[in-house]
């Protein structure tokens, strides 16, 4: 009972740290291997003399209608055909580099009858097999039964409902002792008794297919458990001291979490494990007997072991197997042995609760990874996304649980025949071609993984995955972001002119005055309550940068300049004049999409928008009305701001770009002179990285991608005018090939001049990286008119609404455009993650922060980015709900944590070290009309300061010589 504490002590590990990605290498002579089930890839059903098992019957059963042809292969009757190819897969074995082979012996190849005579055909077999095995010096671990029992005990015994299996088990495992066991030193009597006993002889899902219910199938589990204590017994007695090999089980399992951590569901999981894997566990490893929660929920239903048969059974494993994985985990775990909680695939808590529950055995995963589609070929990438999260946990569970785990398999070596599912899924690391004669092995993705996990034993620390120390140059733009800044046009309470009297011996109340009025003045910048508020906060960041976006749609009510709102233009003229006063640039986007209407005018939202080109002159108007009424404050000008791609047509988009290069020509040629600022557009541009890094398909894809949501607005303002040749192609193709109708336009050749070069600096938005593939393997995550398969990293932080975390993303995507573009000056203008507002949650935006930061250092520093900028986003919680760093709960805004943290980078200029030479920077004066005039006249400000001075001390001394000649008159 004492593996009831692991939902708790994992609850309370620490976040995010506890969930980053392990790296490290396992400890000194680690097993490395891989396994495959004889009835899964064997075939050869009638060769050899082998005799017919359950699964041969089972799978013959007539499935289709009389007389039609049967859709695939028959379940195991070829499979991958292992019999006729033994030294084919050994071959698999000797590329991977591994140190163990678990395979299963076939008991109806062995015992066609299941009892003697033996057939001499079999025996060859596996000794021909074990002979090579030696030769590679790769360790066999060999299972003597793996759900194939032979059909002739079945039908003369009634199979393990039998009281008579035990023996004929014993009597099975004794040949194989005497014929093998000098080349074995790892033996498994049997594999899984809880899908054998459950869904053999209870359910009737799987051979024999006895429905018997709950009382045949937890009989049957009595009879396994029995037989494998006879065999553990045999070899302990009579093999052990001239083998020196090692016996156990392969017990499977699948892990549970509590629907919220409470006591009573804590002991609902810790039931539905009992249920599970201690029933057969705690009889081998504590006490001989069957957990006491099955005891008291079952009643008669559980069969009695005699105090004898208890001790006989205790202590009968010499070590911990343990399979985990697809086999059971969501699929042949019965719903009602959940308990009401929730089913998981934490291998690593697995673990924890194996060791706390069975005094800390020695653990051999004898079986874990996932599958992929019976479609997908040889780019299998959630599988191997799967594969690197459980080898992940198992290293985690050494390190930091303490759990002796001394070996690990993936299963399987190779696609075979997987049980219930039949062939419409894969789990092999190399691929099979069922419909081909040969059976030819290719490898998958999925074994240079593998492969390269082996030979580093573990995922061992690089240099590039290491944060480096260092700091950004004078005048690097730290920034934060709002999409909108809060607007609040109301005015102070003194601005009202009429005057009032304070009633204060009746009413209290002040009461008006009628007729009569106080002076009118003019209104300032200090009235509005709610600039003041926003700018203290601002100022509370030590940011020097504030990004916000004007809102075309309320500025110009009406699209053009018949009709503008002066008080809200006021109101930013304001809000830029005092961000100007406090030393902090605005950095001002002109448009931003939104959901509602684009954030474009009602009236050009209702004529196309971004597709009527009468939307394009529109904007040129409305922008030169900004530069004009803003401009005296603005130096850093956006023309659009993440224009959404996923949401654009390529007719707007042209459009979008003529537009965005018109506005930034009318900057240069009219306001650039006398404004002196800066103008670009702001693209969103996360990364894309190939699923498969070795697949050169899964490359080309991710190269599309990035051109289809980069390229095709980037390539032509920052390259050559035109749209990247890889859309011209896709498009070309898929039109030609597929039917679809995607016009990509044309831009004149004047067109091109004017759109290229548009640009003072390179703005991206960076939020997360995606991974894409070839292999359509999810149907609901495939683009099928890009032909790109989103494939999710289950190691990687997420979010609470799921976005990757990714640091070295933010790295590989500067490094990018660099390459793409040149030396161009680069801000990345937003950058942020959500939380769920609960403070422990701000934990993973502080990491956020931290890394993202320090990747965009390392492409300073290492790279030689011409990075210039960084934007967290965002502001606060009330404009971008779950983004901020200022939450806001009952009209108030409160800083989180990260706020605090990412103030310390500023003021740090990054992460200087002991080595860090210290950044002593020119003192940046407040950039302010009024400061101008001082700045400029240096001189006669002392001239007149010193005889301001000499005036006073003049005063001083007549007014005292005047007083002392006066008394000395007297």
């Amino acid at each position: 009972g004492q593996g009831a504490g692991t939902w708790s002590r994992f609850a309370r590990l620490p976040y995010p740290q506890d969930q980053l990605f392990l790296h490290d290498t396992f400890p000194d002579g680690f097993l490395w291997g891989a396994g495959s089930a004889a009835y899964q890839t064997e075939g050869g059903w009638r060769q050899g003399g082998k005799g017919a098992s359950v699964w041969d019957t089972f799978a013959h059963r007539p499935a289709t209608p009389p007389g039609a042809a049967p859709p695939g292969p028959v379940g195991g009757d070829v499979a991958s055909d292992s019999y006729n190819n033994l030294f084919r897969d050994v071959e698999g074995l000797r590329r991977l580099g591994v140190s163990h082979y678990r395979f299963s012996l076939s008991w109806a190849r062995l015992l066609p009858n299941g009892t003697a005579p033996a057939n001499p055909a079999g025996l060859v077999h596996y000794g021909r097999l074990l002979a090579r095995l030696r030769e590679l010096g790769v360790e066999p671990v060999v299972t003597l039964y793996h759900w194939d029992l032979p059909q002739a005990l079945q039908d003369a015994f009634g199979g393990w409902a039998s009281p008579v299996l035990p023996q004929l088990f014993r009597d099975y495992a004794e040949l194989c002792f005497r014929h093998f066991g000098g080349q074995v030193r790892y033996w498994l009597t049997m594999d899984n008794p809880y899908v054998v006993a459950w869904h053999g002889y209870g359910t009737g899902r799987l051979p024999p297919g006895v429905r018997g219910g709950p009382r045949l199938g937890y009989l049957a589990a009595h009879h396994l458990l029995q037989a494998h204590a006879k065999v553990w017994h045999l070899y302990n007695d009579h093999f052990r001291a001239a083998q020196r090999g090692k016996v156990s089980i392969a017990l499977s399992s699948h892990w549970i979490k509590p629907q919220r951590i409470t006591e009573k569901n804590i002991k609902e999981c810790q039931k539905s494990l009992d249920f599970v894997l201690g029933w057969f566990a705690k009889p081998i490893f504590i006490d001989g007997d069957y957990p006491e929660s099955m005891r008291s929920n079952l009643s008669s239903l559980l069969p009695e072991f005699s105090e004898a048969e208890k001790k006989y059974i205790k202590g009968t494993a010499d070590f911990f197997a343990l399979s985990f994985g697809a086999t059971l985990s969501f699929q042949l775990l019965d719903s009602h042995m959940k308990f009401q909680q929730l089913e998981s695939i934490s291998l690593r808590q697995l673990l924890y609760w194996i060791k706390s529950e069975y005094n800390n055995p020695q653990i051999f995963i004898v079986e874990n990874s996932w599958f992929v589609s019976g479609t997908t070929k040889r780019d299998d990438a959630k599988y191997i996304y799967y594969l690197k999260k459980f080898i992940m946990e198992t290293l985690k569970a050494i390190r930091y649980d303490g759990v002796n785990v001394f070996g690990y398999t993936v299963w399987s070596l190779l696609d075979g025949f997987e049980w219930h599912r039949g062939y419409s899924i894969r789990r092999g690391l190399f691929y099979v071609d069922f419909q081909s004669h040969d059976k030819k092995l290719m490898p998958k993705s999925s074994v240079l993984f593998y492969e390269k996990v082996i030979e580093k034993n573990g995922f061992p620390p690089l240099p590039e995955n290491q944060p480096i120390e260092g700091i950004f140059p004078c005048g690097f733009a730290w920034g934060i972001v709002d999409n909108y800044i809060q607007v609040d046009t109301t005015p102070a309470q003194f601005l009202d002119s009429s005057v009032y009297v304070w009633d204060v011996h009746q009413t209290k109340k002040l009461i008006k005055v009628d007729g009569v009025y106080a002076s009118k003045r003019k209104h300032h910048c200090v009235d509005f309550a709610a600039i003041r508020l926003q700018i203290s906060l601002l100022q509370e960041m030590h940011v020097t940068h504030f990004h916000f976006s004007l809102k075309w749609s309320l500025i110009l009510p009406l699209g053009n300049l018949s009709l503008i709102n002066h008080t809200l233009v006021h109101y930013y003229q304001c809000f830029a004049s005092e961000l100007f006063r406090v030393n902090i640039t605005p950095v001002v986007a002109l448009w931003q999409p939104m959901i509602e209407h684009q954030e474009l005018p009602v009236s050009l939202a209702k004529y196309g928008a971004w597709e009527n080109t009468e939307t394009v002159q529109a904007f040129v108007e409305y922008a030169r009305f900004c530069f004009t009424s803003l401009g005296d404050h603005v130096k850093f000008w956006i023309t659009m701001n993440e224009p959404s791609v996923k949401n654009l047509t390529y007719t707007a988009g042209h459009n979008l770009l003529k537009a965005h290069a018109k506005v930034w020509h009318l900057y240069d040629k009219e306001f650039r002179r006398s404004q002196k600022g800066k103008i670009s557009i702001a693209l969103q541009a996360d990364w894309v990285e190939p699923a498969c890094p070795f697949s050169r398909n899964d490359q080309e894809v991710a190269d599309r991608i990035l051109e289809f949501d980069i390229g095709w607005l980037a390539e032509p303002i920052f390259g050559n005018g035109d749209y990247p040749e890889v859309m011209r192609a896709w498009l070309h193709r898929i039109n030609s090939v597929d039917l679809y109708n995607f016009h990509l336009p044309y831009f004149s050749e004047d067109e091109k001049k004017l759109i290229q070069g548009s640009f003072d600096f390179f703005a991206l938005s960076h939020y997360t990286t995606t991974l894409v593939g070839s292999e359509k393997e999810d149907a609901v995550k495939y683009d099928h008119y890009l032909e790109v398969q989103m494939i999710n990293d289950i190691t990687w932080l997420h979010s609470p609404s799921r976005a990757a975390v990714v640091p070295w993303g933010l790295r590989k995507l500067l490094k990018w455009v660099k390459s793409k573009y040149g030396d161009v000056p680069v801000y990345v203008m937003a950058n942020g993650i959500d939380d769920d507002q609960n403070m422990v949650h701000d934990k993973l935006r502080v990491y956020y922060i931290q890394n993202y930061i320090n990747e965009a250092l390392k492409a300073y520093t290492l790279d030689n980015v011409n990075l210039q900028g960084y934007f967290v986003y965002s502001f606060n919680d009330k404009t971008a709900p779950k983004y901020g760093l200022y939450s806001y709960v009952a009209n108030q805004y409160e800083p989180k944590p990260s706020l605090k943290y990412y103030r310390e980078i500023i003021d740090n200029s990054g992460f200087p070290g002991p080595e860090t030479p210290e950044l002593l920077c020119p003192e940046e004066l407040a950039s302010c009309p009024e400061c101008h005039f001082f700045r400029t006249r240096k001189s006669l400000l002392a001239f007149i300061s010193f005889v301001f001075v000499a005036f006073i001390v003049t005063i001083f001394f007549i007014s005292y010589y005047s007083k002392r000649v006066e008394r000395r008159y007297k």
